[in-house]
């Protein structure tokens, strides 16, 4: 099944996408958010796919949401991709380097992106995102964790690499700007995805790739990704982890490139869609 959202930033709905077209299904649920998720809302929406046909259609005209309600948190994994760790001249990780960004930054698959007050080092990166599927805690081995987690998606970790890096502190500053993570357009579930460790990604600025990669090179897979998190706190039903990007960041080049205003940036990862938003000042 493939998730999404639409409507006005504020006043999303749920739905999903069928053939194509999308359906309306706010009638039956809220939202795509963590009471849907850990309350087995996945099992319900399956035993209704049959009837799906008799939901109103969306109109084309409609926002795409992102494809979840605002989780309540939004974890990141750092260098994650044995080809970014070489790009980036850094050693390969003995475990997964984890930080945050805030929830506020989920926006839809087609929004702007909107570049910082005084950035002049605004950076992509596609990364594979996981929606947890239920509350994780302990879990108690790698084995177990698939169980844990409801879909996939697009996820657009957008960085300003100076308030990361030269700002001082940790990476959040950085992280966490206005917009800096569109999702989706739909959240796939993990039933239509044949093997998520050989999915290609790609991402161009301005109709010239620049990222072109494959899950198949993450150091830590989905699995151990929330089998180890796990063990540090609690995962609640919807909240989003990126897993990583691989090699082609503006900072990795040399010298190194960086978004501006009017860019157009489209990515795109196997089975689960494309995004494109334009880059505006703020």
């Amino acid at each position: 099944m493939k998730l999404i959202r639409f409507g006005e930033i504020g006043n999303e709905k749920p739905g999903v996408l069928i053939d194509g077209k999308r359906k309306d299904l706010s009638s039956v649920f809220n939202d795509w958010d963590n009471n849907f998720f850990q309350n087995k809302g996945i099992d319900r929406l399956k035993e209704m796919m049959p009837d799906i046909d008799s939901f109103p259609a969306i109109k084309d005209s409609e926002r795409w949401g992102a494809c979840v309600a605002r989780p309540g948190k939004v974890i990141c994994v750092g260098l994650n991709y044995s080809d970014h760790a070489e790009e980036s001249g850094m050693a390969i990780p003995k475990e997964p380097i984890i930080f945050q960004k805030g929830s506020n930054t989920v926006v839809g698959p087609y929004d702007d992106i909107i570049i910082p007050r005084n950035s002049e080092c605004t950076d992509w990166e596609v990364e594979l995102g996981i929606v947890v599927g239920k509350n994780a805690r302990y879990l108690k081995s790698v084995d177990e964790a698939n169980e844990y987690i409801g879909g996939y998606c697009v996820s657009h970790d957008v960085s300003e690499r100076a308030f990361q890096l030269e700002r001082g502190g940790q990476w959040t500053k950085g992280k966490s700007c206005d917009n800096f993570n569109p999702i989706g357009p739909f959240l796939v579930t993990p039933d239509e995805i044949e093997n998520v460790n050989d999915l290609s990604m790609q991402l161009y600025v301005n109709d010239k790739l620049m990222q072109n990669g494959s899950t198949k090179y993450m150091i830590f897979n989905c699995d151990n990704i929330i089998y180890y998190l796990s063990q540090f706190m609690t995962l609640e039903a919807g909240d989003i982890i990126n897993t990583g990007t691989p090699p082609g960041v503006g900072f990795g080049m040399k010298p190194p490139v960086y978004l501006k205003k009017d860019d157009v940036v489209r990515i795109m990862i196997e089975g689960l869609g494309e995004q494109k938003q334009t880059c505006v000042n703020a």
